[in-house]
């Protein structure tokens, strides 16, 4: 009881009256204006600011025209393997010999190209419309090279034309020459089926993989170019590989998609 009284005692006396009454102690002011300046930067740069993110995709190295399935107008026995792969043909040069009905006949080819695989033997018996040669649509060595990257159809529409792309040679040890450097020249408007893939590259069996996870869009990336490598194209590194590129050579590509403000993730 002695304590309790003196403490009301304490608060009853008129001599205290006047002293300021203390809310909270510096430190905790310093606390606070920390937290309040923390919270208004985050605030500020969730606004005005950005950030880059990049979609990770499978590609393939071609010329921008892409290549197409020789198929056999005619059924009937191979006779004569006419082309080798590799050599580069004009429109209308024969392929194929076939025996048929009518006497040997040729196959030939429908533009001007390179000969990238050749599916028919001599001897083997094929039927009309049969894929017998895959061909490159391309008429001169020195044609540019591109890379068709086919991107998930739910990241291809984050892509802006001239976005940067980054790319992982299967032929070139990345770890010695770095990357081969490339910028989107054009978004496909809607995702692509095996057929069409295959349709475009000549290849059905790397169309069937490029699809294993659902149909991609196709994005096509001009590679940049650079006359103090052997390749011809800019690397990550200064020289690059000691060798060409040839088409048809698979990659993986690093796509840099749009930039968003952090303030759009929480919008609907």
């Amino acid at each position: 009881m002695q304590f309790r009284q003196q403490a009301l005692a304490r608060l009853q006396s008129a001599e205290e009256l006047d002293l300021p009454v203390r809310l909270a102690r510096p430190r905790g002011w310093l606390v606070l204006s920390v937290t309040l300046a923390a919270m208004a930067a985050a605030s500020v740069w969730a606004v005005t600011g950005s950030v880059s993110s990049t979609v990770g995709a499978q590609a393939v190295l071609t010329h921008g025209q892409g290549s197409y399935l020789l198929q056999s107008p005619v059924a009937g026995q191979v006779t004569a393997v006419l082309a080798e792969e590799g050599e580069r043909l004009p429109a209308g040069a024969p392929v194929l010999k076939v025996r048929t009905s009518r006497g040997e006949e040729p196959v030939r080819t429908v533009a001007a190209g390179r000969v990238t695989a050749l599916a028919a033997t001599i001897g083997q018996i094929i039927s009309t419309g049969a894929n017998v040669a895959a061909v490159e649509k391309t008429a001169r060595a020195s044609d540019p090279l591109y890379a068709t990257v086919y991107v998930p159809a739910r990241s291809a529409a984050s892509i802006p034309p001239g976005a940067p792309v980054d790319l992982t040679v299967s032929s070139v040890p990345a770890q010695r020459y770095g990357v081969l450097r490339g910028r989107v020249k054009s978004v496909g408007r809607s995702a692509q089926s095996a057929r069409q893939i295959a349709a475009y590259l000549g290849d059905a069996q790397l169309a069937e993989q490029l699809t294993r996870n659902g149909r991609p869009v196709a994005v096509l990336v001009r590679l940049e170019k650079s006359s103090a490598t052997r390749s011809g194209y800019r690397w990550s590194t200064a020289d690059g590989p000691p060798s060409r590129l040839e088409s048809m050579t698979p990659a993986t590509a690093s796509v840099r998609l749009a930039d968003q403000r952090p303030v759009d993730w929480l919008l609907p």
